[in-house]
């Protein structure tokens, strides 16, 4: 993929219309790219910079980039529901990953999530992900050898169980995307190095309740925290300033703890509980 903002054969091209409507290729010497109104070669598009207006030939206009990672995660073909671009953010910033860090991920997907992660730790880092079903194994794959051109030599793949696999080092995070992430948080304990961050990205409040129950009651983690996401765009002609109608609302919860240092108790929280979080007492 090119990063010096001209564009070169093989990248992945992003044409926008004047209504806003996207169109994605990538660009191959000696092809065209056909619409309703005339086509665009190809290799009229090698060596124009980034942010330029193409026209077919029938006089069709489009503005041209290269495609952020959040245009071609929404775009790229799905095996399972991806974790959308606002998520994935916060994944990584709520997470810290950092570059250098050493990621244990579970629950792969589509590979949108894996895309972000990544990117995040660079090439001294290293993401190491486990997924269930091969479809969706072979779905991810096919995904990220395309955005980067060539599988990253830091990403490795095993189809399986996360819980069932065995690991030769610690990981500096554990992200989970899957359905059970409290049956995982034992085998995320042996794994993560001490201050290291446990996350998991759930769809309901049944799912947050069992994994917080389970990271407190493991005794080697800290008091989990948890959050969501909401993102709202706006309209903006002029003074006629207002939000949109349609908006991506609730899509998941993150919940996070860190790895407490061996032998060490976690200190009792001081808050009391509610009345009745934990069920009606018996008389």
């Amino acid at each position: 993929m090119s990063k010096q903002g001209y564009f070169q054969a093989g990248d992945r091209i992003q044409l926008t219309d004047p209504k806003g409507k996207l169109y994605s290729f990538t660009i191959t010497p000696g092809k065209e790219w056909h619409t309703h109104k005339g086509w665009i070669t190809h290799d009229d598009l090698i060596g124009l910079p980034e942010g330029s207006v193409v026209s077919t030939t029938a006089g069709l206009k489009f503005t041209a980039f290269i495609p952020l990672l959040a245009d071609y995660v929404l775009s790229m073909p799905r095996g399972a529901t991806i974790v959308y671009p606002k998520d994935a953010a916060m994944i990584v910033g709520v997470a810290d990953v950092y570059p250098g860090a050493r990621v244990l991920e579970a629950g792969v997907g589509s590979g949108a999530l894996t895309l972000s992660l990544l990117r995040a730790v660079g090439p001294e880092g290293s993401v190491h992900s486990v997924e269930r079903r091969q479809d969706f194994a072979d779905n991810a794959t096919a995904n990220i050898t395309d955005y980067f051109g060539e599988k990253p030599a830091n990403w490795s793949l095993d189809v399986g169980s996360v819980q069932e696999k065995e690991f030769a080092h610690e990981f500096d995070r554990v992200i989970l995307d899957m359905l059970a992430p409290w049956e995982c948080v034992e085998m995320a304990a042996k794994v993560l190095r001490p201050g290291g961050v446990f996350l998991a990205y759930v769809a309901t409040t049944t799912q947050l309740s069992a994994t917080a129950e389970a990271l407190k009651e493991d005794g080697h983690f800290t008091e989990p925290e948890s959050s969501e996401t909401i993102v709202r765009g706006w309209h903006h002609e002029g003074l006629a300033v207002r939000p949109q109608q349609r908006m991506i609302g609730h899509t998941g919860f993150l919940i996070q703890s860190r790895r407490m240092a061996p032998g060490v108790d976690v200190l009792p929280r001081r808050r009391r509980p509610a009345k009745g979080a934990y069920g009606v007492a018996e008389e």
